[in-house]
């Protein structure tokens, strides 16, 4: 994989035909670092489509250029013919093509040039021509904002470019409160707002912008699925295919809710499980000194962040959660 700087002066040769796509169900930051880098490469008159393998969070319609993003599983013959002509391939905020669920063997056969960029541990750096992965990054938002800046192109970064790489740093650092918040984030933060943000109006439409029924879901998976296990430090959430029915719970209703347990006194771990159609997926928190990506790794067929992480289980619900609960035995060493 090439340095991703040796891209830079083939951005304003010529016109190209762009795909841009990122990982299934995507968050703020996936959905934002893809939207500011569509409209950074729309300024020198590139062709650029962005893509989502899924759909997505209705709370992320917001963001300028939403509407024009492909949903693979709903449009398929839109997507394909914009993959099928692509010169250029970018991946963001995800670094192995399987994360992007019924897309990966298409991806993996196309011959166009493949971009990384990414901030996850272990990247697949074979399957790519240019990138850089950096775990350092507080987000993939951080690094397109970098890109830009490394082109020499920051006199382009606009009102819906600084948006959405605003979402996407609130997003992956917690509202700035985790450890990758670092100055280098609070330093692009104020050259943001040096360039006309308005912070708030982000924070309303991620934060302040959903219905009702999410907020009663979130009391009744506190109240009733929440186990606590003081003796390892550790919280378990197990929510069954049975609740989200009963709220009409959608894609993105429950974004957020593993980073409730992690203000109880003490808790190094959280593990939140949720029981979907095809398959159980498992969201991992930590604090301090706990590795939730290789947690992840060893035990759920996951990975990510040190901090924060990512799995899934083939498993019922309730297989999953005792494996769960003999990991942490597992690790009692380390969670105390």
């Amino acid at each position: 994989m090439k340095p991703i700087q040796e891209l830079y002066p083939l951005l304003t040769q010529q016109p190209r035909k762009v795909v841009i796509t990122t990982h299934q169900k995507p968050d703020a930051d996936a959905m934002g670092s893809s939207l500011a880098l569509f409209h950074f490469l729309k300024k020198f008159g590139h062709n650029v489509s962005v893509i989502s393998p899924t759909n997505w969070a209705q709370w992320l319609d917001w963001m300028p250029g939403c509407d024009d993003v492909i949903d693979f599983d709903f449009n398929r013959k839109l997507a394909d013919e914009a993959l099928n002509n692509a010169e250029w391939l970018f991946c963001l905020d995800f670094n192995i093509f399987h994360r992007t669920r019924t897309m990966t063997q298409q991806l993996k056969d196309l011959t166009c040039v493949k971009i990384l960029i990414d901030h996850h541990q272990e990247p697949d750096e074979a399957s790519f021509d240019y990138g850089i992965s950096d775990v350092r990054k507080s987000s993939t938002c951080e690094m397109i904002y970098d890109f830009i800046v490394g082109a020499g192109h920051s006199d382009k970064i606009d009102e819906d470019i600084s948006e959405c790489i605003y979402a996407g740093l609130v997003g992956d650092t917690g509202s700035f409160r985790f450890p990758s918040a670092h100055a280098g984030v609070h330093k692009l933060v104020a050259d943001l707002k040096s360039r006309g943000l308005e912070h708030p109006k982000v924070h309303e439409n991620l934060f302040d912008n959903f219905l009702e029924n999410k907020l009663r879901f979130t009391g009744h998976v506190l109240l009733h699925r929440m186990q606590v296990f003081y003796e390892y430090n550790t919280v378990l959430v197990a929510i069954p295919k049975s609740d989200l029915l009963k709220f009409h719970i959608k894609t993105g209703d429950t974004e957020g809710l593993v980073n409730f347990p992690q203000t109880i006194q003490g808790i190094k771990l959280v593990g939140l499980v949720i029981d979907r159609d095809e398959e159980r997926k498992w969201s991992f928190r930590s604090k301090g000194d706990f590795d939730c990506n290789t947690f992840a790794r060893k035990y759920f067929e996951g990975g990510g962040h040190y901090n924060a992480a990512g799995g899934r289980s083939s498993d019922s619900l309730e297989v999953t959660v005792q494996k769960f609960k003999d990991a942490i035995k597992d690790n009692k060493s380390l969670l105390q």
